[in-house]
């Protein structure tokens, strides 16, 4: 059968599905793929056996290899020279009095291509300075707004959990996450408690939500009326690892009770 194969591109691009078939290759293996009428490097993201769609208007493009040594350092210089195309943009940015700052550049493998990643607080009109870019470096020049969430990824970090970003270490693509998952995690709904490096709202509530639903099966909700043995009271607290919630009866007792 044939095999489609889903590649990200370089460090920071999208991810694409390619014809992979005859190829022995595994998830995080480098690859050189054919894409925008030329060569460019990516990463494996997965590797599945799969019916390609044959009739599709455009046939998936070819892996064309799994990255040699060569291959590799010939990302590594071209990592060298986006960081010299970086510095020329900002430059650039400067003159054109731009209000966009500049995030990353990265070089496609056969440097036909330089994309520059940004950030903005509304449209900016690059013409002039794609025109600017394109004498300078002679390659064909893509820049590419991005979020919050995305710049952070990028820079990386450490989370106030005292561990590494998420976005930078694992996650391969953002989730949307809600106020309604924090309050049903039992977070305290204080915007800089529950909120990233980027400002917005911790990607780890939206992997964890799903645990904690299961987790919380079974167990009463805060604000809940219940009847102990005790007597009736109000749940004013609730812990799903322990399984227990905090009670306040009628008397101003408050009780823990556990749950199987």
């Amino acid at each position: 059968m044939d095999k489609q194969i889903l590649v990200r591109l370089r460090d920071f691009g999208q991810a694409y599905p390619y014809n992979g078939t005859d190829l022995t290759a595994k998830e995080g293996d480098y690859v050189i793929v054919e894409h925008d009428r030329g060569l460019d490097y990516g990463q494996i993201v997965t590797a599945c056996q799969c019916q390609i769609d044959k009739e599709a208007k455009e046939p998936l493009k070819k892996i064309i290899r799994i990255a040699n040594e060569s291959d590799l350092k010939t990302v590594e210089d071209n990592k060298v020279k986006a960081r010299e195309a970086f510095n020329t943009c900002l430059k650039k940015i400067e003159e054109h009095k731009l209000d966009m700052k500049l995030v990353r550049a990265e070089y496609s493998f056969d440097r036909s291509k330089i994309v520059f990643y940004f950030t903005a607080a509304g449209r900016v009109d690059f013409r002039n300075l794609v025109k600017d870019l394109a004498k300078i470096f002679k390659a064909r020049i893509e820049l590419r707004q991005i979020g919050v969430r995305d710049e952070a990824k990028i820079f990386g970090g450490f989370g106030p959990c005292g561990r590494e970003l998420c976005c930078a270490k694992f996650l391969k693509d953002f989730e949307p996450v809600t106020i309604k998952m924090a309050k049903e995690e039992g977070l305290p709904l204080n915007p800089p408690k529950i909120s990233g490096l980027c400002g917005r709202l911790m990607c780890c509530l939206s992997f964890e939500y799903e645990t904690y639903k299961i987790l919380a099966k079974g167990l009463p909700k805060e604000g809940d009326k219940v009847t102990l043995q005790q007597g009736k009271g109000e749940v004013i607290s609730v812990n799903v690892f322990k399984r227990t919630a905090a009670i306040k009866l009628e008397d101003g007792t408050i009780v823990e009770n556990k749950y199987k």
